[in-house]
């Protein structure tokens, strides 16, 4: 009898120990890498990338009891704008925190750490849209929305659209000559060609140049009529007090990289209104149920008080990383990097609400969409929004009415 009573406590505490390890398994924790620049030049914009992505984890935790149960730990690392401090941030988040996904921050750290996200097979966004990224093997490479590749097809149809002159568009390009830079180089010049656009210059500098006197000279000598940029928004700035100092009125275009907190601090007086970008984004005066989110998130944490490209950004990649994990439970009932890719690879039209045009992701496809829309940069922090969303060589660009 006695032996029969300890068979079966025995054989109850295994069962309640199976038990205990389901739950665990099933309730683990989802650990994301972040390798950000938060004290390198820019570190603003990649300090609100941070706080987008961080205040949406904290809402998917605390208002949505995390994905399927499942709480969302986030490793952020400060890569300061290093290769070298990025590429070992990856290495940690691989071999150290085992991490589930990562998110990797500019062009040449996103490129630098590829061999190791691969190596490792973690499945991994790069805020930098650089084309670059998803050079084959594409193999657990990601971009949020449209790549650069699709800014310069956008920038240079509206370009095309809102030109007047008899003679062909004449536009130069001013960049820096580091990856990132020159990542519009080639597709401006491809595209260009194809919709009777001349390329007039190309200039490039380092990231720590004080002045772009020299450069912008050289562009307004060539004729150039509207000046495509691709820098920080910090260098922005300094272009345009050089050409304010020269006489020089093109048209100044750039990417959805081109501005950041410190850009309206730092531009007062200067911007204008003399910008337009390309952003893909829904704004403020959207007032889509992803807009709204964002707005939640802005009053209900306070970490930025108000609305920010960078901080968007940051948002969108933590909803894109929340709806990965979802779709892997529901497809594995597991969430790990090779169901979290598994998942990622079978996005159709994924919705964000607005927030961002909707995602496709496919095996040989991690570019997210080709959406586009044109806004002007207001000189007291917001975006008019000048053209319809639209798809570069598909869709018709409409320009909206002032």
């Amino acid at each position: 009898m006695r032996k029969n009573i300890i068979v079966i406590f025995l054989a109850m505490a295994v069962v309640l120990l199976l038990i205990s390890g389901q739950v665990c398994a099933q309730t683990k924790t989802i650990k994301v890498g972040a390798a950000i620049n938060l004290t390198g030049p820019a570190s603003t914009w990649g300090q609100f990338h941070e706080k987008g992505q961080r205040d949406y984890f904290r809402y998917v935790n605390e208002v949505k009891g995390g994905v399927a149960g499942h709480k969302i730990e986030m490793i952020t690392v400060d890569t300061a704008y290093k290769v070298p401090e990025a590429v070992a941030a990856v290495q940690k988040f691989a071999l150290q925190d085992k991490v589930d996904m990562i998110a990797t921050w500019s062009a040449g750290e996103g490129l630098a750490a590829k061999p190791i996200i691969q190596r490792y097979k973690i499945p991994t966004i790069n805020y930098s849209t650089s084309w670059e990224i998803l050079g084959k093997p594409i193999d657990y490479m990601y971009l949020p929305f449209g790549s650069y590749k699709m800014d310069c097809h956008a920038v240079l149809e509206y370009i095309k659209a809102i030109h007047r002159g008899k003679e062909a568009p004449k536009v130069g390009l001013l960049t820096y000559n580091n990856a990132y830079g020159r990542s519009i180089h080639e597709p401006s010049k491809e595209y260009a060609a194809q919709l009777g656009i001349n390329i007039v210059a190309i200039e490039e500098f380092p990231p720590k140049i004080v002045d772009l006197n020299t450069e912008l000279l050289r562009l307004q000598k060539a004729g150039a009529e509207y000046v495509f940029m691709q820098m920080l928004p910090s260098a922005i700035i300094t272009a345009f007090k050089s050409a304010d100092r020269i006489n020089y009125k093109p048209q100044f275009l750039g990417t959805w990289t081109s501005t950041d907190p410190d850009f309206f601090k730092m531009g007062k007086g200067l911007i204008r209104d003399r910008l337009v970008i390309q952003f893909p984004g829904g704004l403020p005066q959207d007032k889509t149920e992803g807009t709204k989110l964002m707005n939640d998130l802005i009053k209900r944490y306070k970490t930025v008080k108000s609305f920010d490209a960078s901080y968007w950004e940051g948002v969108v990649v933590g909803m894109i990383m929340e709806r990965a994990f979802l779709r892997a439970y529901e497809q594995s009932n597991e969430i790990n990097p090779a169901t979290i890719n598994k998942a990622m690879e079978s996005f159709d039209n994924e919705d964000f609400g607005g927030l961002v045009p909707n995602v496709t992701y496919t095996p040989d496809d991690h570019g997210a969409s080709f959406t586009a829309r044109m806004v002007k940069v207001k000189e007291n922090g917001t975006y008019q929004p000048l053209t319809n969303f639209y798809v570069p060589g598909k869709d018709k660009i409409q320009l909206l009415k002032k």
